[in-house]
């Protein structure tokens, strides 16, 4: 059965709520909170209580813009944690109240990459750091690409002021992915997805609005 590995159980995350004693935020952050959670795990002698100490995050959304020549638009960013200017894809956290996570995926590239898209499709959702983190992330894939007009253009700041911005053909992108040269997870997922997705005649694509469950707070 398609989907299904030769142990029977269907290859398909899924999820579990296990009970949490105790949760307590201890460290309240600019963006994301740090939270320790006590959780009563299942074990072989019996149910066993252990702390677990985790990023609370809103996650965020990633644009995979493809223009008519099937190229993809990377940007290079400063990471200060990781000490790198890295290629990635236009993106942003879901960190405005109430935003549709499509509306502000638009926002992005309109933000980051002065571009607007007619066509929108869902290429992939995961979860970036799931040992440490409850961050959701979902990546799309935009087509039908148009310039934002300049006296509309977002007004970057601080690690967007100095941004390069570039277009590289999918298959050249891909190759750089599999060589090691662009680590940042949404450009790593984002090209990796849609070069299959293409490779199958775009049939894997989901809606744009497709239901997001596995977001904590959206799900």
């Amino acid at each position: 059965m398609p989907g299904r590995p030769a142990g029977g159980a269907e290859l398909a995350d899924r999820r579990v709520e296990r009970e949490v004693s105790r949760s307590e935020v201890v460290f309240t952050g600019r963006v994301w909170d740090v939270v320790s959670e006590d959780v009563v795990l299942p074990g072989g002698d019996g149910p066993a209580t252990v702390t677990r100490e985790f990023q609370r995050h809103p996650g965020a959304v990633t644009v995979l813009a493809l223009d008519d020549d099937e190229r993809v638009l990377f940007i290079r960013q400063y990471r200060h944690p990781v000490r790198h200017e890295l290629w990635e894809l236009p993106a942003g956290l879901l960190d405005v109240e109430g935003e549709d996570p499509l509306a502000a995926a638009q926002r992005e590239l309109a933000e980051e990459a002065d571009l607007r898209a007619d066509s929108w499709a869902v290429l992939a959702d995961w979860f970036n750091s799931p040992g440490g983190s409850d961050e959701a992330l979902r990546v799309y894939v935009a087509r039908g690409l148009s310039s934002v007009p300049e006296g509309e253009r977002h007004v970057r700041e601080d690690e967007e002021a100095d941004m390069l911005v570039v277009r590289v053909p999918l298959d050249e992108a891909r190759d750089a992915v599999l060589a090691g040269r662009v680590h940042n997870p949404g450009a790593v997922i984002g090209v990796l997805a849609a070069w299959t997705a293409r490779a199958l005649g775009w049939t894997t694509l989901r809606a744009a609005d497709a239901p997001w469950p596995e977001h904590p707070r959206l799900g």
